[in-house]
């Protein structure tokens, strides 16, 4: 047992100095470039060693060849592949994602792995957002590299604003979650106020990482990334459906998802579980008012 932790630690510490002790950002940026290189002989290996070493299925992607690497990271699907739950009262899973940490915001405490906390100020930067999601719930929803990196709204929804926060692009795997304090308040990442139509705040915090070049969003004519200047708080009135596109990470990340103590989650919703977009999320409790309310957007 002990030769068995030990080989476990030692993969556990080569894993962490392989995707972190590196020159992160230059890392990043080179693979923002790389992969959008056309050439068709780079295209095509890149693609085939991505295959080789992950789990990439492309059975559902709308067309069968791409441009680049970066083409196919950010592939759409097929229409009506992932329709989402119809019931007013469900918000879905925004992505495609592997299910952390979750639970309850001790008034502004949550974790990001057992035994790692952060806090809402860290993460928001925004007081009265902190207000709003104050002993409220969160869930964290991993993106891998094979996965569908697209993200779509959770609800009917109307997004107020957009926050751009630099910083740094550490890895977000469950390895870098044990081993970095506060990872998710030190990375890269946009906060995304929506209101709901019943008239609760829900936010998205789409968090970059290691290789991740930039995260774009439609309602916003700018790429969110590290050479991001000029103002990095966005006024926006956009309005979307359950389902609608919001946009895409240009690789696999995280993505936090905040409510308020109104909704509980839904009975799918188990540690590690994975989730496809449109899938039960959570669930609002006084579910009526919400169905009473969802022709307003």
């Amino acid at each position: 047992m002990r030769k068995l932790i030990s080989a476990l630690t030692e993969q556990e510490d080569m894993n962490f100095l392989l995707t972190n002790r590196i020159p992160r950002a230059m890392l990043t940026r080179f693979m923002g470039w790389f992969g959008k290189i056309e050439q068709p002989l780079i295209r095509d290996l890149s693609i085939a060693c991505w295959r080789l070493f992950s789990d990439l299925d492309l059975s559902e992607a709308r067309k069968s060849s791409f441009k680049s690497l970066h083409d196919c990271f950010t592939r759409e699907l097929l229409p009506g592949s992932r329709l989402p739950d119809p019931d007013p009262a469900i918000v879905v899973s925004p992505c495609d994602a592997i299910v952390g940490a979750f639970g309850k915001v001790a008034d502004t405490e949550l974790f990001q792995i057992k035994g790692a906390p952060y806090s809402l100020p860290d993460l928001l930067g925004d007081p009265a957002l902190v207000e709003a999601h104050r002993n409220g719930r969160f869930i964290t929803l991993r993106l891998t590299s094979s996965m569908y990196h697209r993200f779509h709204a959770p609800h009917d929804c109307r997004i107020d604003r957009v926050t751009f926060i630099h910083g740094d692009v550490w890895n977000v795997n469950p390895i870098a979650l044990k081993r970095v304090e506060r990872l998710f308040c030190k990375n890269e990442r946009a906060v995304l106020q929506a209101r709901l139509i019943t008239g609760e705040t829900l936010t998205l915090v789409p968090v970059a990482a290691i290789l991740v070049a930039s995260i774009r969003l439609h309602f916003i004519d700018a790429t969110l990334n590290a050479r991001t200047r000029g103002p990095t708080v966005f006024s926006c009135d956009a309005s979307a459906r359950k389902g609608d596109e919001l946009g895409w990470f240009e690789h696999g990340s995280t993505i936090i998802v905040l409510a308020s103590d109104e909704f509980d989650f839904c009975d799918n919703v188990v540690e590690s579980a994975r989730l496809k977009a449109g899938q039960p999320l959570m669930r609002r409790v006084a579910g009526d008012r919400m169905a009473g309310t969802q022709n307003r957007i």
